[in-house]
This record gives C-alpha cells, sequence and structure tokens, in this order.
C-alpha cells in the first residue's frame, strides 16, 4: 500500500508545475490581447502535461479510424451508415481518444462505427 501512495505522490509532485503553468497562463491573459499568443502559451502547457504522463507510461490510443472496431479498447457510442463497404464495422471517427498504460487500459476509446 505505501508503494502506491508514494506512486501518487511521485505523479502529482510532477504535475504541480502544470498547474504552476496553467495560475500563470490565466493570470498572463487576462493582460494579453492577443489570443495567438495565448493559444501558444495553452500549447505549451497541453505539451508539458503529455510528456509528464507519457514518461508515467501513458500512451494515448493512435491510428484508429479506419481500422476495425475493437471491444477490448473501444466503446462504440454510435452507429452511422458506412460511406462505403470498407467501413462497414469499422471505426469512422473518435470522439474521446483512448488510453493505456502499459497493457491495461485506463480508458476506452469512444469511438463510432459505420453499419
Amino acid at each position: 500500500m505505501e508503494l502506491i501512495k508514494t506512486a501518487s505522490e511521485d505523479v502529482l509532485k510532477d504535475l504541480i508545475p502544470v498547474v504552476d503553468d496553467f495560475e500563470r497562463a490565466s493570470k498572463a491573459s487576462q493582460n494579453e490581447s492577443d489570443p495567438v499568443k495565448i493559444k501558444e502559451g495553452n500549447e505549451l502547457i497541453f505539451h508539458k502535461l503529455v510528456k509528464i504522463l507519457e514518461s508515467k507510461g501513458l500512451k494515448v490510443m493512435t491510428d484508429q479510424v479506419g481500422k476495425p472496431f475493437d471491444a477490448d479498447t473501444q466503446e462504440a457510442i454510435t452507429q452511422i451508415p458506412a460511406p462505403n463497404e470498407e467501413l462497414k464495422g469499422a471505426v469512422i471517427d473518435v470522439i474521446e481518444k483512448g488510453y493505456m498504460l502499459g497493457d491495461k487500459v485506463v480508458r476506452y476509446a469512444k469511438v463510432v462505427t459505420g453499419a
């Protein structure tokens, strides 16, 4: 149990600087009129967060559109008529990305499939 608590503490310690960055960006955006600069700042923070999560082993599920539906990693939230025969039973769109931690699904990808 102590190992899990320590691991969680390490993740939280790594995420605190991201929270600090968001606070600074929020304050800075109140005085910034250039939306491009605000967007760039938000993207930098986002990439920092993604790198931290990746360093902890979290991986985003990619390249799902056009591939057969996989109930082990995906949740079909709706079906639509497939625009062609190859997309019947395949993923047409990803509504929410899925995430893996090692070989374990921590969030199923929410997808639209072809019928």
